[in-house]
């Protein structure tokens, strides 16, 4: 077998255990030693990542990559409908991933926040393009412009994700946050494109 063979081998068995280690645990308590608790050497480790940080944000990469394909395998970016029941049916399907994905974009490291951000522009761009979708759905109001409409939604994004980091989750794990943002994600979506109030008959 070649050497880059070998290496390749090797580095897919430590991400292997790493996404395990940080999708059930999370940055802050995943650690390096867990990963060699699998029967990795720390050596192959340090030897092909610089460190923690770099195996975390690998890991994340790839589960940002896995979670955008397999949307779009669900054709979950033909509309806004589809594109939520396909998330979901994601998150359901690689819970280590989602974990990984759902602390980098609610409880990011500090000192990670670009490189993450980096990380999460696809799904970002993923994101806009879906808004987009949802408002063609809708005649908008007078006065109220398209670009104003789009900030709104990005606006109402940031703040329920700002809502799910607050100290009034601090004591509700990872996995029920995922939940219920996902299940709160749809109404508000519906709130934003069709409003609360019943209109005239």
């Amino acid at each position: 077998m070649k050497k880059s063979d070998k290496t390749e081998i090797t580095v897919s068995k430590i991400i292997e255990a790493a996404v395990k280690e940080f999708g059930r645990n999370g940055y802050s308590a995943g650690t390096i030693n867990n990963i060699c608790k699998t029967g990795i050497n720390k050596g192959l480790i340090y030897h092909n990542f610089s460190g923690k940080d770099e195996l975390y944000l690998t890991c994340l990469n790839l589960s940002c990559k896995k979670l955008m394909q397999n949307i779009r395998e669900r054709d979950g970016t033909t509309n806004p409908e589809r594109y939520l029941a396909a998330r979901m049916d994601t998150f359901i399907l690689y819970p280590d991933e989602s974990h990984i994905f759902f602390e980098a974009f609610l409880n990011p490291p500090p000192h990670l926040t670009d490189k993450i951000n980096m990380a999460l522009s696809a799904f970002n761009d993923l994101n806009a393009h879906m808004v987009n979708k949802a408002l063609d759905s809708v005649t908008l109001r007078n006065k109220v412009e398209r670009e104003d409409a789009v900030s709104y939604f990005h606006m109402m994004q940031t703040m329920l994700n700002g809502y799910f980091s607050s100290p009034a989750f601090c004591n509700t794990s990872l996995e029920e946050k995922m939940v219920l943002h996902e299940k709160i994600l749809p109404q508000l979506l519906d709130f934003m494109l069709h409003g609360i109030a019943k209109g005239d008959n």
